[in-house]
């Protein structure tokens, strides 16, 4: 299993303190690019240099979130001589060439999910990292939850023997189809609900089982608008290469916008760990507040970018497990789609 980053162990600077202070050019201006913005002001060493978008007003209202922050339209200037980092934080139809553009001009990348809509655009992709020798980091924010964490260190540490057996259900309150944008219900853009967001699970099982999925049963449900063009929820049954088995449920559609409910169930040849957000402590109030055991990923997966420019950590988005995890995805999509089982290699 990929080395765990334990939040504490590799924050050598302090709140106020200044690192090497690496400068971040984002992408995109949409919901998650803000985001990152936003966990950029958190996260010492780090910081906001430039905005890309295509659409000027939304670049520079970004950039304006951070004093001596530039925009621009045109996305070359994100992998110009002023940027260290460039964040692709597009829809996924674009990530191949805009992260292998920069990649090639020397600039680590941090790239949203999924990382592609074709495995052969993940290998491009990987394929330039590793000719460039520089770091890319996935955005995959549910390894960097803070049970995730604690479960991978303890997977890790051997407590429950080898990894079995997992039930996964995430249920989340979105209200479609307010809560999403046109891209992302265009199959052509996102790659599919199953793919675009099965993905997150798929991948932090990917890590946790320290395997890969083979085979999934995907199936498809719409819950909350009938009329909707794709399924807010489904279900996944994934069999990894060693034999191990895995339930994925996950929901985007419950109608209190802001609310959630997670499980996990992860069962070894020595153990078993369990965490379900019903047992946390939640504060009463009118909006929706986020589980102790999800909020702060976003700043916890920045300190790790950072702490892989600094040198100090390697990206925990293994190259193997990003094309494990996205192929898998796609694999679950096309079996959603075509209603069968899939061999992940069909994708491939």
């Amino acid at each position: 299993m990929s080395p765990v980053p334990v939040p504490g162990e590799k924050r050598s600077r302090g709140p106020g303190q200044q690192g090497s202070d690496h400068r971040v050019a984002v992408i995109g201006a949409g919901a998650i690019a803000r985001d990152h913005v936003t966990a950029l002001a958190d996260v010492p060493g780090l910081r906001l240099a430039h905005v890309v978008d295509r659409h000027p007003e939304r670049a520079a209202a970004l950039a304006a979130l951070a004093e001596g922050a530039t925009w621009s339209t045109d996305p070359a200037t994100a992998w110009s001589d002023g940027v260290d980092v460039t964040a692709v934080c597009t829809s996924p139809e674009s990530h191949t060439e805009l992260s292998v553009a920069a990649l090639e001009a020397g600039r680590a990348v941090l790239l949203e999910k999924p990382a592609a809509l074709k495995v052969a655009d993940v290998d491009r992709i990987l394929a330039a990292a590793r000719t460039a020798g520089r770091p890319l980091l996935v955005a995959q924010t549910a390894r960097f939850q803070p049970v995730h964490l604690e479960i991978a260190q303890a997977v890790a540490e051997g407590a429950i023997g080898t990894p079995r057996l997992a039930h996964l259900t995430w249920y989340t309150g979105h209200v479609w189809p307010g809560g999403w944008r046109g891209w992302q219900l265009d199959p052509s853009r996102s790659g599919g609900h199953v793919a675009h967001n099965g993905v997150h699970a798929l991948d932090l099982l990917t890590w946790l089982m320290d395997d890969e999925p083979v085979r999934v049963f995907a199936r498809p449900c719409r819950t909350w608008s009938s009329g909707m063009p794709t399924p807010d929820s489904f279900q996944i049954l994934v069999r990894f290469a060693g034999g191990a088995l895995a339930t994925i449920e996950l929901c985007y559609a419950l109608v209190a916008r802001g609310t959630f409910v997670r499980r996990l169930m992860l069962s070894g040849t020595a153990g078993t760990l369990h965490h379900s957000s019903e047992d946390e402590p939640r504060a009463h109030s009118a909006s929706p507040v986020a589980p102790a055991s999800i909020e702060g990923a976003m700043t916890e997966q920045t300190r790790h970018l950072r702490d892989v420019l600094d040198g100090v950590a390697a990206p925990l988005t293994a190259p193997h497990q990003v094309r494990a995890a996205l192929a898998a995805a796609l694999a679950a999509q096309l079996s959603a789609d075509e209603g069968r089982p899939v061999d992940v290699k069909e994708v491939c």
